[in-house]
């Protein structure tokens, strides 16, 4: 549903895309991953027909970018970092009004409208609510259901949580499961790790304008060694004695001396974790705590970028021309 062929784009002489090629399948959340500059916000304006390649093509739901970018924008739902609703109206007549401006009927407007409140549970609101009053949460649930109106076969979110409380990141999280249960396709940036962990079906790490990892979460955090194990010094503890009692053992501890807290690989799985803590205990040290655990998709993400995705802003790149607001129809030039 989404084909990303071969796609550059340079400002100036910055190579915001490199050759950028990405498949998402119908029906799926495909997580697309990046520190700060690496080409994110470039791909999606190009995505959304916001922004012309310099060379390749991207073809939206079987329609190309470059050339059939009015077709494009009808099987196109986009949510962005920040609601795209009028504060003063209400959530069933901001539903309402998207559906008109998408050509349907105002029956069938209003109708679609309070299927979308229900849906997106929205519809214990009172009715004369005004959206400026929503919470973040209740505001991005309404913009996430504004995207898909017209039940457009593809949606894109933007960093659709940035700035919203754990609650509020949960609540959207429900509404774009929901999403995908339906059978829409999603491609989903964002800059929380346990985001793309909970919610994407695959993922697509890119950095400096290339992608440079492809895969399930399982897959990715297979690249980094498989499993770890966490030991946790009791306070006080001698690091350097510990660090040598594991190696006597035949492993490599990573060490974070002010926490008093070792990472080993461990390609043996329990019988490393249980080797570990015998050395340990051999010397006299104790642990407070000792885990096997699998790698995080963020140890994944530093591994391969050299940076952390948590750290990470939106940010438009270098040279690129202010960005036109996107609206759950389109841009919002071709709303007026």
């Amino acid at each position: 549903m989404i084909s990303v062929r071969g796609i550059t784009k340079r400002f100036g002489s910055h190579t915001a895309l490199d050759g950028v090629e990405l498949e998402v399948p119908e029906g799926t959340v495909q997580g697309l991953l990046g520190p700060n500059g690496a080409g994110k916000t470039t791909t999606v304006r190009v995505l959304t027909t916001l922004l012309q390649p310099d060379s390749g093509d991207a073809f939206v739901a079987g329609r190309s970018v470059l050339n059939e970018g009015h077709a494009v924008r009808q099987r196109l739902g986009v949510s962005g970092q920040y609601a795209a609703v009028d504060e003063k109206l209400t959530g069933f007549e901001n539903l309402t009004m998207v559906g008109e401006l998408y050509g349907m009927r105002r029956k069938d407007a209003k109708a679609r409208a309070r299927e979308l409140l229900r849906d997106f549970r929205l519809d214990d609101v009172p009715d004369d609510k005004r959206a400026g009053t929503y919470s973040g949460g209740m505001r991005r649930r309404l913009d996430l259901a504004g995207a898909i109106v017209a039940r457009p076969p593809v949606v894109i979110l933007d960093e659709p949580t940035t700035g919203l409380d754990p609650r509020g990141r949960r609540d959207t999280w429900a509404a774009i499961e929901s999403l995908a249960s339906g059978g829409t396709t999603v491609l989903l940036t964002t800059q929380y790790l346990e985001e793309a962990d909970q919610l994407a079906d695959s993922i697509a790490v890119i950095d400096g304008g290339r992608i440079i990892a492809e895969g399930t979460a399982a897959e990715l955090k297979t690249q980094t060694g498989g499993a770890r194990v966490d030991i946790l010094l009791a306070p006080s503890s001698d690091v350097d004695l510990a660090v040598g009692a594991v190696r006597r053992a035949g492993h490599e501890a990573t060490v974070d001396r002010r926490a008093g807290r070792l990472t080993i690989g461990a390609s043996g799985g329990s019988r490393d974790l249980i080797d570990v803590v015998e050395a340990l205990h051999a010397v006299g040290l104790e642990t407070t705590e000792a885990a096997l655990r699998q790698p995080t998709l963020d140890e994944v993400f530093l591994q391969l970028t050299g940076n952390s995705a948590e750290s990470d802003a939106t940010v438009d790149e270098p040279g690129s021309p202010e960005r036109e607001p996107v609206t759950a129809h389109g841009t919002a030039k071709e709303s007026r």
